[in-house]
């Protein structure tokens, strides 16, 4: 058991590492280009590959954490809202479906999960209680953000845009996380958050490009 728990860890690292050098290919490379797309999808695969082995190892006796538990369904909702966020462009598609509405529904009640650990941790004086409020916090925000905009996506072309910026960023902060955390062994409130800090602010820097840029975007190219 030991060996296959380990092989996984392993497994997980790699997923993990590759996911994050694709993440930021896809950020530095040009948006909608042939690269940008290709990182994407890596991107995509190595994460939800990387956070469903983090399911398993974070329930493995001897390896049990729950905080990491919930980070690895944080990021694969992550990863799949935000390619799910580009569906939403098609003329035929009126409104979301049960796919979109199961991703962020899930991660509703994960995010709900979180705050009610975080409060309890707090009332028992465990600083753990801060982290699981501050990402139970933005996972919250952001499924409530998801559902006022499955009812308006298409009268706000640009949403689509942003939620899958926003969430593929997302997923890269957690990839970033695990780096400085387990990879660098930085276990503090400030390793957790910083990433999330700098990350937020580069979805706020695109979120007002999208408002202020006055150029057609070309959205067939994201979906290649």
């Amino acid at each position: 058991m030991k060996e296959l728990t380990q092989t996984l860890i392993y497994i997980h690292a790699f997923l993990g590492g590759l996911g994050l050098l694709s993440g930021i290919a896809s950020v530095i490379t040009k948006k909608g280009s042939k690269p940008h797309t290709q990182s994407g999808k890596v991107f995509s695969i190595a994460m939800i590959g990387s956070a469903v082995l983090s399911l398993i190892v974070a329930r493995v006796p001897e390896h049990e954490n729950l905080f990491l538990f919930l980070i690895g369904i944080f990021t694969i909702y992550m990863v799949l809202a935000g390619n799910r966020a580009l569906t939403l462009k098609y003329p035929n598609k009126s409104q979301a479906d049960i796919i979109d509405k199961s991703i962020s529904g899930l991660m509703l009640l994960g995010s709900i999960a979180m705050l009610a650990i975080g409060g309890y941790n707090l009332t028992k004086n465990n600083n753990e209680g801060t982290l699981f409020l501050f990402f139970g916090g933005f996972g919250l925000f952001m499924t409530i953000t998801d559902f006022k905009s499955f009812k308006t996506f298409k009268e706000q072309k640009s949403l689509r845009l942003k939620n899958h910026i926003g969430r593929m960023v997302g997923a890269l902060i957690a990839s970033f996380t695990a780096f400085i955390v387990a990879g660098l062994n930085l276990n503090s409130t400030i390793a957790w958050i910083s990433p999330t800090i700098v990350g937020t602010m580069y979805i706020i820097f695109w979120t007002r490009k999208l408002k202020t840029d006055k150029r057609p975007i070309e959205e067939k190219q994201l979906i290649k």
